[in-house]
């Protein structure tokens, strides 16, 4: 079987798939549609005739492939377990963060398509790229689901995803950090921390907020995310870390 390469129809072949496919134990029948979920946005634009589409119509589509199969394993699995737990378990596993870090793990920034100011937040491993790292996660599930079904799905994230479940609950990581920082600021502090949006930049497909945590009117810390929400947990981890009360 040849190996399936990417090509730019204006330059010479990127770079190839198939040892990925291999790593990854799939296949996939339609090789363009793989392509494009790793295919950032910014690459058509310093690329127009570039063989495929941008990933966001993937990523939608995975998004909700991921939370259908996590919520279904959860489910099935633990059958004595309140909602309320359920949804805080499924939060931990489908969050920006823990995909980031399934996508880094699997090496897909080595076949994302970016620009090259993206590159450069690349090399850095800022937090936009790790963002890009995340929705390309959700593009490739999406893609998957197309090529091959949700059967397919359920294995792969099985083995890439949901195996890290374990290790949640027993480290109570499904606990998210504004919780955690709310209940030790009322401990210590006897005040209830505040947040507030200092900044949002960027287009409306791919937003950016920057959100301060306060104590009364002291700024503790910064975060940034896809979201307010996104951005506040961010806030309040890098807070717990300031303080030393994580």
């Amino acid at each position: 079987m040849t190996a399936h390469i990417l090509k730019d129809k204006k330059q010479k072949p990127l770079h190839s798939f198939s040892l990925l496919e291999k790593r990854l134990g799939v296949l996939f029948l339609n090789k363009d549609i793989l392509t494009q979920a790793f295919c950032h946005r910014s690459y058509l634009n310093e690329h127009q005739k570039f063989i495929t589409h941008h990933n966001e119509r993937l990523e939608f589509l995975g998004d909700a492939v991921i939370e259908l199969v996590v919520t279904e394993y959860i489910f099935k699995n633990y059958p004595n377990t309140e909602e309320g737990v359920l949804t805080t378990w499924r939060a931990a596993l489908v969050n920006s963060k823990m995909l980031s870090d399934r996508a880094e793990k699997l090496d897909f920034g080595k076949y994302v398509l970016l620009s090259k100011g993206e590159k450069k937040d690349a090399l850095t491993k800022g937090k936009a790229y790790k963002e890009i790292l995340a929705n390309t996660f959700e593009a490739f599930v999406g893609a998957l689901y197309l090529d091959s079904g949700y059967v397919a799905c359920q294995r792969f994230l099985a083995k890439h995803l949901i195996s890290e479940l374990k290790t949640i609950i027993k480290k109570n990581l499904f606990r998210d950090a504004k919780s955690r920082f709310q209940e030790v600021a009322q401990e210590k502090e006897r005040i209830t921390p505040t947040y507030k949006v200092i900044r949002e930049a960027g287009p409306d497909h791919n937003k950016r907020f920057l959100v301060g945590i306060y104590l009364n009117d002291a700024l503790i810390a910064q975060g940034q995310g896809l979201s307010k929400q996104e951005a506040e947990d961010d806030a309040a981890q890098i807070a717990l870390k300031s303080r030393g009360w994580h």
